[in-house]
């Protein structure tokens, strides 16, 4: 069986942490060795999951198959500076290490070295899921983007001055082959779901569409809606609450027009935080057996 990747995206605060918690919680209940990553700088799967977790691959304690890990974008720099300079230690002296070095300090440096990150976890066998936690859309969506400006921009660079924004082009030409296959696979629907979380607010809906479409435009698919933070029915008797759902629920009728055709599931308000194995599975319950679907 081919890895199944799972991506979670959206505005910051609207609950993809919680989600993508939740679907792995699911799928590790369901026997499948499961890995959540985290893109998100501001990452709180350790705070969500109650343990350390940081810049390795952790088991979750508590549950079977469960694994995480939270990228640290100055590590990841530092991981894929040392992988591109390694090659030239034994070719070059120090003086030409630290050109090569400085030039591999440039401005998208920290973003190309998110993304070959989160491009290794999609070239390992080891998992039969890999959940991506991602940082807010404008972001994830310029990391999806990188591979597009990179085959272009490194072949103007190599005619030209033979230095891109990312370093030398001589470093980086032998990553083509493994970006362009991770791409592929990020295209490829039956291997990757993109799920976009929102609120049922209008700024969230506003984002979640213009984003879902600028993912078409390069070639993903949006597979799932989830519309998260619903004020239970049976809780709408104050007329404050009651004012709070109606809103809800005519945003959530204008995701479905938005939508139309994509699956749309909902996820009420939780009456304790979403935080912890027993929560996950209760919220995983919801989630996964249509139950709380509008």
């Amino acid at each position: 069986m081919k890895t199944k990747y799972i991506f979670f995206s959206g505005k910051g605060g609207v609950g993809k942490t919680s989600m993508a918690s939740t679907t792995g919680v699911y799928y590790a209940d369901q026997g499948k060795k499961t890995l959540i990553v985290t893109t998100d700088p501001a990452a709180n799967l350790s705070d969500v999951f109650e343990q350390e977790i940081g810049h390795q691959v952790t088991k979750i304690t508590g549950i079977d198959g469960l694994f995480a890990m939270e990228i640290d974008p100055d590590k990841a720099t530092a991981e894929y500076k040392e992988k591109s300079l390694a090659p030239l230690r034994d070719l070059f002296d120090e003086e030409m290490i630290g050109i090569a070095d400085e030039q591999l300090s440039g401005p998208c440096t920290e973003e190309m070295a998110s993304f070959d990150k989160f491009i290794d976890f999609m070239d390992k066998d080891e998992f039969d899921i890999i959940i991506f936690d991602t940082a807010p859309t404008g972001h994830t969506i310029r990391l999806l983007e990188l591979p597009v400006d990179w085959s272009k921009h490194i072949e103007e660079s190599s005619k030209g001055s033979g230095q891109t924004c990312m370093g030398p082009v001589a470093l980086i030409q032998d990553s083509k082959k493994k970006y362009d296959e991770a791409v592929a696979k990020l295209k490829d629907t039956s291997q990757t779901d993109f799920i976009f979380v929102m609120q049922p607010e209008q700024t969230s809906l506003d984002e979640t569409i213009r984003s879902s479409k600028e993912l078409r435009q390069i070639g993903i698919e949006t597979s799932t809606i989830i519309v998260n933070g619903f004020i239970p029915e049976e809780e709408a008797v104050n007329p404050f609450f009651k004012s709070r759902y109606d809103m809800q629920q005519g945003y959530l009728g204008k995701a479905r027009a938005a939508f139309k055709g994509l699956p749309i599931k909902t996820m009420k308000l939780f009456d304790s935080e979403l935080k912890g194995i027993d929560m996950f599975r209760r919220s995983a319950s919801k989630l996964f057996s249509g139950s709380d679907q509008n």
